[in-house]
Parts: structure tokens; C-alpha cells; sequence
């Protein structure tokens, strides 16, 4: 349920950027304060339903919901665990220091949720 919940909230900030919100400062290394062009609104819908996906991946594997994608694959666990560890990464790396303060916890809670999910 972690995971779902913080991914619920990154997937609500990156349709606010999608839909034009200003919060440019925040995401791509803060490269584009303000709002999105429309390349980078498209990328950011496209990130949104991915992080949905990936909540229902974990989601099917914690037994919560959806149960027989993770009968069917359970190897998928691994996705979630994956696209976590390299946001970790990247978002610790970025030089704009509101996106660091922002996504780094973020990326940290659905890393650590996703492993507890795999490993369980």
C-alpha cells in the first residue's frame, strides 16, 4: 500500500505537468522552470500511466489487487524494483535541489516497499 500511495502522488504531479501546471523546477533536472513544452507534457503523461502500472504490479504481487498478474509473472515484481532504484539515482544526482528534496524520499519509499513486496 506505501508504493501505491507514493506513486499515486508522483502519478498526480506528472498529469499536473501534463496538464500545464508550473512545476517545471521540480522534474528534469529543473531545466524547464515553469510549464512543461508539449514534448515533455506528452513524457509526462506517459510516466504517469506507467506509474500506475507499475502500482498495480506491486499491488497484484502484495496480494492486494489484481492477484493474476502476479501469478502470471511474477518476475514483474522486479520492474517496479528496478524503475525505483534508478529514479533513486537519478534524483540524487540532479543539480536542481528542490527536485533532490522532493523525489530522492519519494524514489527511497517505493524502492524500499517494492523490495519488501519482491523479497516477501
Amino acid at each position: 500500500m506505501i508504493f501505491a500511495l507514493v506513486a499515486a502522488g508522483a502519478v498526480a504531479f506528472q498529469l499536473g505537468l501534463a496538464l500545464g501546471a508550473p512545476w517545471g523546477a521540480y522534474a528534469m533536472a529543473g531545466r524547464y522552470p515553469g510549464a512543461f513544452p508539449l514534448r515533455l507534457r506528452v513524457a509526462a503523461a506517459v510516466q504517469a500511466a506507467l506509474l500506475a502500472l507499475l502500482a498495480i504490479v506491486v499491488l497484484s504481487d502484495a496480494g492486494v489487487a489484481l492477484e493474476g498478474i502476479a501469478q502470471a509473472a511474477p518476475w514483474l515484481i522486479w520492474a517496479p524494483v528496478a524503475f525505483s532504484a534508478v529514479s533513486l539515482v537519478l534524483n540524487a544526482v540532479t543539480p536542481s535541489a528542490g527536485e533532490r528534496r522532493i523525489w530522492v524520499p519519494v524514489a527511497l519509499a517505493m524502492l524500499a516497499s517494492s523490495l519488501v513486496v519482491a523479497f516477501s
